[in-house]
């Protein structure tokens, strides 16, 4: 919940009705009904009533895109049916509420509030069970979509963790920071998984999969059947090959597991050195300093994210940081650690309680080369997101797909696109022959400032920037030849998600 959910709500009592004029054609109007925000979107005479909040994190939608029946969440993207309130994109994964709407006159007002959207009918060709493997963002919103299709047969979620599946975005974030409960973490409560029946089994490893057999091999030595599967057994971080790498006070943030670990040890931290200057590595920087935590930042690259998005952002990102105290250390790397201090390469000693290593991840593609799959630097798919072996599909940091905006195939560890692709996997598992077209996106949070990353540019030949980085309103464009091939946005979320909508 956020400090804008708890708020009281604002505007008028839509029970009792508003000029349809006060509503502009493609707006948005926030109100109330009974003491519960709502919206208010017009498209022509049509007037539609939702809630005024995104499922996902709770943010305001009074502001998001309206398109046709649809409103998007200019924060993360995510896409609502008007009609239905149905989450219809990731990484919303429940609907909004929706009222039904009383014209009188020239007034509208919001009655009755609608059921929530039924599942659909599955075809009739429909495997006879599902096995997923992997419990992180595409695997859940597989398993969740499934049953919104209307799957009634056999689904089975095999997790590697013993956690219910986790909102990972948030280990780096507002959970480290100490702002965002443990309740808040999972992406479901266990009941969900319960009352749609989807079989979660967690800390199962599974250890072969015959892809001809149809079978999965699970390491206790029990063999699961299935009509057909999803592999989502996403990526694992790098270690450092470094003396006193396996000492007990460093840590790596890829799980719930990992940033309890964390916060168990800031007791007695009163410094931390982090290792690699990734999203992930800086945005756990900023919340040890929320904390009051002493940071240093060692990386090997002379300037932040500068082959990535160019030397104005990182140099934007590196100041923004250090005016809240970190510490960088830049052209630099560690050559080992011990239980007080952390050795560079450069000779240098920082002393420290803990270290953070962000370094990468690698796909675990092990399971699917094992399996005869087609493995070039990530698992191959189609445009559907099948494998090359039929019935065999994979979504998430794993596969290598065709990125129909850039003509390219690549692969991209991004949360909402391992979500969306899991939705897309799910609809193909009962025939719907969907392709997979979403453009990438990911946003990540330093402090108060949000940057949003939409499409994919690792080869841009130059960009463009639009408005101020100082004063945090800017959008960059990057190119590859004339093409425009990604955006992204400080203080203009908007811009983002138009970029979205426009290359879908």
């Amino acid at each position: 919940m956020t400090e804008e959910q708890m708020e009281s709500p604002s505007g008028p009592d839509l029970t009792a009705g508003v000029l349809l004029t006060d509503i502009a054609d493609g707006g948005t109007l926030l109100g109330h009904r009974e003491g519960e925000a709502a919206l208010l979107v017009r498209q022509g005479d049509a007037v539609f009533a939702v809630g005024a909040h995104c499922t996902h994190y709770g943010l305001s939608l009074a502001s998001g895109l309206v398109g046709e029946d649809t409103i998007r969440c200019p924060w993360h993207h995510a896409c609502f049916s008007l009609r239905t309130g149905e989450a219809l994109k990731a990484p919303a994964l429940t609907p909004l509420t929706c009222w039904n709407v009383i014209r009188d006159g020239d007034r509208v007002k919001i009655a009755s509030r609608k059921p929530e959207p039924s599942a659909k009918v599955a075809p009739t060709n429909a495997p006879e069970s599902v096995v997923i493997i992997g419990g992180g963002a595409a695997g859940t919103a597989a398993a969740e979509m499934l049953r919104r299709e209307g799957y009634d047969g056999p689904v089975t979620l095999l997790s590697a963790e013993d956690v219910l599946p986790t909102d990972r975005p948030n280990l780096s974030k507002e959970y480290l920071a100490g702002e965002a409960p443990e309740e808040w973490m999972p992406l479901f409560p266990q009941e969900f998984y319960d009352s749609h029946q989807i079989t979660l089994r967690l800390g199962i490893r599974v250890t072969r999969l015959d892809a001809v057999g149809k079978t999965v091999t699970l390491e206790s030595g029990e063999v699961v059947p299935f009509g057909a599967a999803l592999l989502a057994t996403g990526a694992d971080p790098i270690r450092l090959p470094i003396s006193g790498a396996d000492l007990p006070h460093v840590h790596y943030l890829r799980s719930l597991a990992d940033s309890r670990g964390i916060i168990t040890a800031l007791s007695r931290v009163k410094r931390a050195v982090v290792i690699g200057a990734s999203f992930i590595g800086l945005e756990a920087a900023a919340s040890l300093r929320h904390r009051g935590i002493e940071v240093d930042v060692v990386a090997p690259e002379a300037r932040l994210f500068e082959k990535v998005f160019g030397p104005e952002v990182g140099d934007f990102v590196r100041e923004l940081h250090e005016t809240q105290g970190v510490r960088f250390h830049l052209g630099d790397s560690v050559s080992a650690i011990d239980l007080e201090s952390v050795t560079l390469t450069s000779g240098a000693t920082l002393p420290t309680d803990l270290v953070i290593v962000g370094v990468g991840v690698r796909p675990n593609v092990a399971l699917a080369e094992a399996a005869g799959l087609t493995v070039e630097r990530g698992v191959i798919v189609d445009e559907y997101l099948q494998t090359s072996i039929p019935g065999i599909y994979a979504a998430g940091d794993i596969v290598r797909y065709p990125d129909l905006h850039s003509g390219k195939s690549v692969r991209i560890e991004h949360w909402v696109v391992a979500e969306r692709q899991g939705q897309t996997v799910a609809k193909n598992l009962l025939g719907r022959k969907e392709k997979y077209t979403s453009p990438a996106f990911f946003w990540s949070r330093h402090y108060d400032v949000s940057l949003h990353y939409t499409g994919h540019a690792d080869g841009w030949s130059r960009y463009e920037i639009e408005g101020s980085l100082t004063k945090r309103d800017c959008k960059i464009t990057y190119y590859e030849d004339d093409r425009a091939a990604a955006v992204l946005t400080i203080g203009r979320n908007e811009e983002s998600l138009c970029a979205e909508v426009e290359w879908e």
